[in-house]
């Protein structure tokens, strides 16, 4: 994987066209603003706007505006059943040199191209991204140009870090571990809970405890330097508490087992909703 500097969002000049202002693209737009985009760069599509994203109209953003528009950079942000069925529309906002910015899982570059021409950006973030903590992977059609390359990856990186891969292929496996991965964490934190309960625990110290514990430690995770490996082998003394219940969790048939099946069939699933 390799990282582009990106530029910053305040050098550009070109109009954006955002299609799909839910959650994922509500955040993108959010984080956009907030590191100096000029909001009348862009031009929102939304059918169902939030009270949020109608307010930004008043900062300058055009939202659904009746003129269709050229874009010079079209942000894809709806779900996959949704473009195929209104891909068509999309073909309006695309000109001979417009880039296509793809965010909806299991959609590829081949059937994007259908609609948005040869120069498309096939990208899969999370859902941390609408607390500016998310990582996205994005993988470029050969045709996009190293400028167009780097104005993806500024918008890609208002919501987080951004990696580049050269093979599409990846992508799937991409979708299983960070795309899905926030619901493995957020299923860890409600079994820990579960489990505390069953240890003797009331119901809310057990909540909070657990879910303090993860969002703790996925901080320091953040802010150290440090092996994951490493961090969770400075927990552990030998013979203790800890060391108890890691014999257990990587057991043969422990959560290394369990992880490597869970990644196996997202992205098997992946790989049947690209087709």
């Amino acid at each position: 994987m390799t990282q582009v500097n990106s530029n910053t969002l305040q050098n550009i000049t070109s109009t954006i066209v955002l299609a799909g202002a839910g959650k994922m693209g509500g955040a993108m737009l959010t984080g956009w603003l907030a590191q100096g985009l000029d909001p009348r760069r862009v031009v929102v599509i939304e059918p169902a706007p939030s009270e949020e994203i109608g307010a930004l109209a008043a900062k300058g953003i055009r939202l659904n505006p009746k003129q269709m528009i050229a874009a010079d950079t079209l942000v894809i942000a709806l779900k996959p059943q949704t473009f195929r069925e209104t891909g068509g529309v999309l073909k309006a906002f695309v000109g001979a040199n417009t880039l296509a910015v793809s965010i909806m899982a299991g959609t590829t570059i081949a059937s994007l191209q259908q609609v948005c021409g040869d120069m498309v950006v096939r990208a899969m973030p999370n859902t941390p991204a609408a607390i500016g903590r998310g990582i996205t992977v994005a993988v470029a059609a050969p045709k996009v140009s190293a400028a167009q390359r780097t104005t993806a990856d500024a918008l890609l990186r208002a919501t987080g870090s951004v990696e580049w891969v050269a093979d599409e292929g990846l992508m799937d496996a991409v979708t299983a571990v960070s795309g899905s991965g926030p619901a493995y964490v957020f299923l860890l934190a409600e079994e820990l809970a579960r489990a505390g309960i069953a240890a003797g625990l009331p119901e809310a110290l057990a909540t909070r405890l657990a879910r303090e514990t993860v969002a703790g430690s996925g901080e320091l995770l953040h802010r150290s330097e440090l092996a994951a490996a490493t961090l969770r082998q400075n927990v552990t003394s030998p013979g203790g508490t800890t060391a108890a219940a890691l014999d257990v969790l990587m057991s043969a048939d422990g959560m290394q087992q369990l992880m490597t099946r869970a990644i196996a069939a997202a992205t098997a699933r992946s790989k049947e909703l690209a087709k």
